[in-house]
């Protein structure tokens, strides 16, 4: 036989029904037995500490996501807090910069505004007194005509009465 397959089994005996205990044989013998008992008892005991310390991480995992959510909503509402203060003084500060730097401009504007005005003024002035001087006479004439027949109207009520 090869190297590899060197166990055989010497004898087999049946202790109780549904217990089978045999004796394998090898070129190491009892010593290769020996190591692997105590290589199963030493993976044994690694997979229970192995679980052990799954389950105490699982419990540390569970604090440290529980102190992390903490600390999250803690930054949140502290984030908030500031935020909201700081908004308002900015927000303030940023009026009261506005307003600074627009009451220049708003004089600015209002001398302007009045330039204009006096500019416009000064040239609807010869218009109107243009067109003044145009329907003067228009208006004279209507008037003269609205008169003359009130008059007519009166002297045919007199006549008539």
């Amino acid at each position: 036989m090869t190297a590899s397959l060197c166990w055989t089994i010497r004898s087999v005996s049946v202790l109780q029904e549904g217990t089978i205990r045999s004796s394998f044989s090898c070129h190491t013998g009892r010593l290769q037995s020996a190591v692997m008992k105590f290589s199963l008892v030493a993976a044994i005991v690694l997979l229970a500490l192995a679980q052990g310390s799954f389950a105490q991480d699982a419990t540390d995992l569970d604090k440290l996501t529980e102190y992390l959510n903490e600390m999250k909503n803690k930054m949140v509402q502290d984030l908030s807090e500031i935020i909201n203060k700081d908004l308002a003084t900015q927000a303030q500060t940023f009026l009261e910069q506005g307003k600074t730097q627009l009451e220049p401009l708003a004089g600015h504007v209002q001398d302007q505004l009045q330039t204009l005005a006096t500019n416009v003024e000064e040239q609807i002035k010869p218009l109107t007194a243009n067109v003044q001087a145009q329907v003067q006479p228009i208006f004279e004439t209507l008037k003269q005509q609205v008169e003359a027949i009130f008059q007519k109207v009166t002297e045919q009520k007199a006549i008539s009465s």
